[in-house]
C-alpha cells in the first residue's frame, strides 16, 4: 500500500511539471530571435523585486499572482510568451492563458536563469 502512496506523490508532481495542452516550450536561443516581433506579446511572471534585478526590455512585468485580474490587459489575437526565473511559474502562468482561450502561448524553457542575452 506504501508503492501506491509514493506512486501517487511521483505521479502528481510529474503531472505539475508538464507543460499545459497546446503551450509550445522556447528556448532561449529561440527567444533572442523572437525578441524583434512587435505581434508578440512578451509577460515576465516573476515578482516586481526579480524583474527590477534583472530583466529583458521586451517583456511586461505581470507578476502571476496579478495575472488573473489582468487578462483583459491582454490581445488574444496575438502570441504571447511567458517567462520567470527557472520556468515553473510562467508553466503555470501559460495554463492560466490557455484556460481563458488564449490560443498561441509558448513558455521560455528555463526562464531567466537559462538568458544568456
Amino acid at each position: 500500500m506504501e508503492w501506491l502512496f509514493i506512486l501517487l506523490i511521483v505521479g502528481f508532481f510529474v503531472w505539475r511539471m508538464m507543460p499545459a495542452k497546446g503551450v509550445r516550450s522556447v528556448s532561449t536561443e529561440d527567444l533572442m530571435g523572437m525578441l524583434k516581433n512587435k505581434s508578440v506579446q512578451f509577460i515576465d511572471v516573476r515578482t516586481p523585486g526579480e524583474y527590477k534585478g534583472r530583466h529583458i526590455k521586451e517583456f511586461k512585468n505581470i507578476p502571476l499572482n496579478t495575472l488573473k485580474s489582468q487578462l483583459a490587459s491582454l490581445d488574444k489575437s496575438k502570441e504571447i510568451v511567458v517567462i520567470c526565473q527557472s520556468g515553473m511559474r510562467s508553466g503555470q502562468a501559460a495554463k492560466i492563458l490557455k484556460k481563458a482561450s488564449f490560443k498561441d502561448v509558448s513558455n521560455v524553457t528555463g526562464g531567466m536563469s537559462a538568458w544568456c542575452g
